[in-house]
């Protein structure tokens, strides 16, 4: 793929990771073994050893969690994940982090709004932060888990792009609590 095959908005990227990873963690839908880490208990845990850049630390905690968990649970071949994108985009996605811990200040609200309790609701958290549209949440109201329910397969064959990339966030609303589907999409040759 080539840079300009791959129609991604990083920072999208990186709050939806940061929204499936705060509402998979036990305080909320015990998906991953993490118990507020993206909540105010990381936050006491780590702004000590990273004062300016704790934030950070406490995502890269969750996602090494939860792409652990969900690669653990179903790792279909061939396909692409919220956690498990092709190499190229997430060799990308890596090289964006000296830059948004350059910028730490400008992420405070948006991780202050993830550490907030109560947040039970993962598609309406997502469209309420204008990181899904109606579009997107009817298709995912629409999706069915696998017969096995450890999954949650969007039809056909995609390249990424930022609406598939959604999907595959959104569509761990469909998990139930302790036990998550995970949402993948095969990729188009």
């Amino acid at each position: 793929m080539t840079e300009a095959a791959l129609p991604i908005d990083f920072e999208r990227l990186f709050k939806l990771r940061l929204a499936v990873a705060r509402h998979g963690e036990m305080d909320a839908a015990g998906w991953w073994n993490t118990r507020g880490i993206l909540g105010r208990h990381g936050a006491l845990a780590l702004k000590r050893g990273f004062p300016s850049t704790y934030p950070f630390a406490q995502a890269r905690i969750a996602f090494a969690v939860a792409r652990s968990r969900c690669h653990e649970l179903f790792d279909p071949p061939g396909c692409m994940t919220l956690w498990n994108l092709p190499a190229e985009i997430e060799d990308r996605f890596e090289a964006h982090w000296q830059e948004w811990l350059d910028q730490g200040e400008r992420w405070r609200p948006f991780f202050e709004m993830l550490a907030a309790p109560g947040r039970e609701n993962l598609l309406a958290d997502l469209a309420e932060w204008g990181l899904a549209d109606s579009s997107q949440v009817a298709v995912v109201n629409k999706l069915r888990r696998s017969a096995e329910g450890r999954s949650l397969p969007l039809s056909g064959t995609f390249l990424p792009n930022d609406d598939i990339i959604t999907l595959l966030a959104a569509g761990f609303a469909k998990s139930e609590r302790g036990s998550p589907a995970i949402p993948y999409a095969r990729l188009e040759d």
